[in-house]
C-alpha cells in the first residue's frame, strides 16, 4: 500500500478539471463570465449565476463528470453562469471588496440577464462569495433577484474559533503583512486553513492514501480534491484587509456598520427569496 500511495503522488498524471463545455461571454480584468452549454431543450425560465470565493479557484463546482454541481444543474434544465474572478496579479493588490460588488457582479448579473432574456435570475454564491453576494443584493434592489443561494458563507462573525483567534488584531499585524506582501500568498492562507486541525489536515489525507490506496475510486476523487486544495490564488490585498479587519475582527455587515463607496449595507433590504 505504502508503494502504490507513493506511485500515486509522484508518477500518475494530475487530473483534468472543469471540463463541462462553457464559453466567455463577458470579461473585465482578470475576471469571466462563463455561460455553460445546456443540455436540455425546455430551460428553466430563470437562469442561475454562480459567484465563487476570491481565494482558491471555482472549479471545485465542475470538479469533473458525476461529481459536479454544474452537471448537475445542467441535467436539471437550468441555464448556468459561473464569475470566475481569475488570478490576481501584484498590479490589483489595490482591490478592495467595494469594486468586486460593485463594478463586478452586477455588470456580470446585467449580462446573464440580457443573453438569457430572462426578466429575474437566481444567484449561488459559494463562501465568502455569498457573503459578497448578500451584500450586492442589499445595495441593488433595483435588480430583479428571484432567488439567493448560500453554500458555506459567513454572515456572523461574532464566533469564528480558533481562525478567529488566529486573526485577533493583538496578535495579528494585518496591515504589515498586506504592505509587506502586497497580495496575500496563497500558501499563507493554505497554511492558516490547515492549522485549525493540523494533524487531520497535514497528514490526515496522506494516511487516508495509504490505507485506501487500492480502491481506484477513491483514489481518484483524493487526486481531484487534492489538486483543488494546493491550487490557490493569491488574495488581493486591499480586499483582504477590508475582509479580515471589517468581518473577521470587526464584525461589521451583521452590526449593520459595514459601508460600501460610502453606502450602508442593511440586509434587511434584500427582496429576494433565501
Amino acid at each position: 500500500r505504502f508503494k502504490r500511495a507513493y506511485e500515486i503522488m509522484t508518477t500518475e498524471a494530475e487530473p483534468e478539471v472543469g471540463l463541462t463545455p462553457k464559453e466567455v461571454i463577458w470579461k473585465k480584468n482578470k475576471a469571466k463570465l462563463y455561460r455553460y452549454t445546456p443540455v436540455k431543450d425546455n430551460l428553466h425560465k430563470t437562469p442561475i449565476l454562480l459567484v465563487y470565493a476570491l481565494i482558491n479557484k471555482p472549479y471545485i463546482l465542475d470538479l469533473t463528470p458525476g461529481n459536479s454541481l454544474v452537471e448537475y444543474l445542467l441535467n436539471r434544465g437550468f441555464d448556468v453562469y459561473l464569475l470566475d474572478w481569475g488570478t490576481p496579479g501584484l498590479e490589483d493588490s489595490n482591490m478592495k471588496l467595494d469594486d468586486y460588488i460593485v463594478d463586478y457582479i452586477p455588470k456580470a448579473a446585467k449580462k446573464v440577464l440580457r443573453t438569457s432574456k430572462s426578466p429575474d435570475l437566481s444567484v449561488l454564491g459559494y463562501c465568502m462569495g455569498g457573503t459578497m453576494t448578500s451584500i450586492f443584493a442589499a445595495l441593488n434592489e433595483d435588480l430583479p433577484i428571484k432567488n439567493l443561494i448560500f453554500m458555506t458563507s459567513p454572515f456572523d462573525f461574532s464566533d469564528t474559533g480558533l481562525y478567529g483567534a488566529f486573526l485577533d488584531d493583538r496578535y495579528f499585524n494585518l496591515d504589515k503583512a498586506v504592505d509587506t506582501f502586497g497580495n496575500i500568498p496563497p500558501e499563507m492562507i493554505d497554511f492558516g486553513n490547515k492549522m485549525l486541525k493540523p494533524i487531520t489536515n497535514f497528514y490526515g489525507p496522506y494516511v487516508t492514501l495509504v490505507d485506501r490506496s487500492e480502491n481506484q475510486r477513491f483514489v481518484e476523487s483524493w487526486k481531484l480534491m487534492q489538486k483543488w486544495v494546493a491550487d490557490g490564488i493569491p488574495f488581493a490585498g486591499e480586499a483582504y484587509r477590508q475582509w479580515i479587519r471589517d468581518f473577521y475582527q470587526q464584525n461589521k455587515l451583521i452590526n449593520g456598520e459595514l459601508e460600501v463607496r460610502g453606502r450602508k449595507v442593511d440586509l434587511k433590504n434584500i427582496k429576494a427569496n433565501i
